[in-house]
């Protein structure tokens, strides 16, 4: 319909390789009237880590095959998928918990989506500038984000510092978010955040918070 009309659009959450055959990388970004988004989840996560993890794993689309991972990286590095996202969704442990069936989908990424991208720069996966490009750069472009996404003169700086050179085990004490947990519970990553900037401003520093400054609202040139 998208094609047809020439109506902007912008799919979410390629969960299929199948689904990667419908975009198209031969054109630029900014002429793309049709663009597409991977979770970090989908590119982590396959079908035979639901024997260790369960509900907690449980995504909305769920998570696929290694071959649909595989097909999904294939896709984000020929540029037919343009975005990495975390859709972030911080359910309870205790919601978590049930039966599959009732367990919510979604969970909670934030903390750990860069760290799990970086893996992958540390594998020879993925580029620095292209991890900064999918999940940085395109997602100002692509919805007109006012000021962000780039190192510039004039843009917020929305800024991390990051030791590439500190392996770290994730466990449910180093969990920052309220609801307690990550389902990467587990896993060693190669680097650490140290310091986040937003709007410039201190706002993380090795384990420590600044609560006293809030965010601000994000504008948009539309």
């Amino acid at each position: 319909m998208a094609e047809k009309t020439g109506a902007r659009l912008h799919v979410f959450h390629l969960s299929t390789a199948k689904e990667t055959v419908l975009f198209r990388n031969d054109i630029p970004l900014e002429e793309k009237q049709i663009t597409a988004e991977v979770c970090i989840h989908h590119l982590w996560f396959d079908d035979s880590f639901y024997k260790e993890k369960g509900t907690l794993i449980k995504w909305n689309p769920a998570i696929k095959t290694k071959e649909d991972k595989k097909g999904l990286w294939k896709a984000l590095l020929t540029d037919k998928i343009d975005v990495i996202a975390t859709d972030h969704a911080p359910h309870t442990l205790e919601e978590k918990s049930q039966v599959y069936t009732k367990a919510p989908s979604g969970g909670p990424l934030v903390q750990h989506g860069l760290l799990a991208m970086l893996e992958a720069t540390h594998h020879g996966i993925l580029s620095l500038e292209k991890m900064v490009e999918k999940m940085c750069h395109n997602p100002a472009i692509l919805f007109q984000i006012e000021k962000r996404g780039f190192i510039k003169k004039g843009y917020y700086a929305d800024l991390v510092l990051v030791d590439l050179e500190a392996p770290q085990l994730i466990t449910r004490d180093t969990v920052l978010y309220k609801c307690g947990w990550s389902p990467f519970e587990g896993t060693t990553f190669n680097s650490e955040i140290t310091h986040t900037f937003v709007n410039g401003v201190l706002m993380y520093n090795q384990g420590e918070f600044d609560e006293t400054n809030k965010g601000m609202q994000i504008t948009f040139n539309r």
